[in-house]
């Protein structure tokens, strides 16, 4: 079913602001997924802050030209959707890739990051980046690496402290 002007105009001020408030912005074709697989993919985006949706290809064109994204031209071929990280910038990337993996689907176009246009490439490259929470957990362990290695040696020599009086008593 056709969509009045209104309509157009309405997805059109929506996709502006979701692009223009994302840190992060993948854009895949999703030609021949089902719904339950697409199902599955949104609610994956929604567990991790990452809004995923369908967008015309003439209504994502206008938009990234007002937005003066159009400077390197993204693939359009295929039903597209968008991936907008709102919280992290490479969450969509990230979420779409492990997906793409069991699903040969998802076919990767492009992407935003920091106001330019990205490549495929650069969008696989993001992916392979660890996440926040990866990358803070790598922080404190790292951190965290002196204390426990100086509480192994302190522990050490009251293990051997304890050893030496053991011997002495099973000695007597």
């Amino acid at each position: 079913m056709a969509k009045t002007k209104q309509q157009k105009e309405d997805f059109i001020s929506l996709l502006r602001d979701k692009l223009s408030e994302a840190k992060g912005v993948v854009v895949v074709s999703y030609t021949g997924l089902n719904v339950p697989n697409t199902e599955e993919l949104r609610n994956k985006c929604k567990n991790e802050q990452v809004n995923f949706m369908a967008v015309k290809k003439t209504l994502l064109k206008k938009v990234l030209s007002e937005l003066k994204l159009d400077d390197v031209e993204l693939d359009y071929s295929g039903s597209l959707a968008v991936a907008f990280g709102r919280e992290d910038e490479i969450a969509p990337a990230k979420i779409l890739n492990d997906f793409a993996k069991k699903h040969e689907e998802i076919v990767f176009k492009g992407g935003i990051l920091e106001s330019k246009i990205i490549g495929v490439e650069g969008v696989k490259v993001l992916a392979a980046i660890p996440s926040k929470p990866e990358l803070y957990a790598k922080l404190v362990g790292s951190l965290n690496a002196p204390i426990s290695g100086f509480v192994n040696v302190m522990a050490g020599n009251l293990r051997g402290l304890v050893n030496v009086l053991n011997a002495i008593k099973n000695n007597k």
